[in-house]
């Protein structure tokens, strides 16, 4: 019995601890998040509305705009694309 206990012994001290990086993301990783918000910040801001001088009056070329209907809402997808990329992505393994 005395030698048993030896023989496992022998084995727990041959095992290797192998240790694994638990962070979530990588750097990587957050600089592709940064990117999508940029993208984002500049659809919202490019299909925001500006400020009428008269109220009154309905300016139908700066509502109905090719950046406005078109252009902003592109940007808008392609920044939440980038946002589930980023998220998505397998960050790298630092040895």
């Amino acid at each position: 019995m005395h030698t048993d206990n030896k023989k496992n012994m022998a084995k727990d001290t041959n095992k290797k601890i192998v240790v694994t990086n638990t962070a979530l993301f990588g750097k990587e990783n957050y600089i592709w998040m940064l990117a999508g918000l940029a993208v984002l910040a500049l659809g919202f801001f490019l299909m925001a509305g500006g400020k009428s001088t008269n109220p009154n009056v309905f300016n139908e070329k700066e509502v109905y705009s090719t950046t406005r209907i078109t252009i902003a809402p592109l940007l808008i997808i392609a920044g939440f694309i980038i946002e589930i990329i980023a998220i998505m992505k397998k960050p790298k393994v630092v040895e």
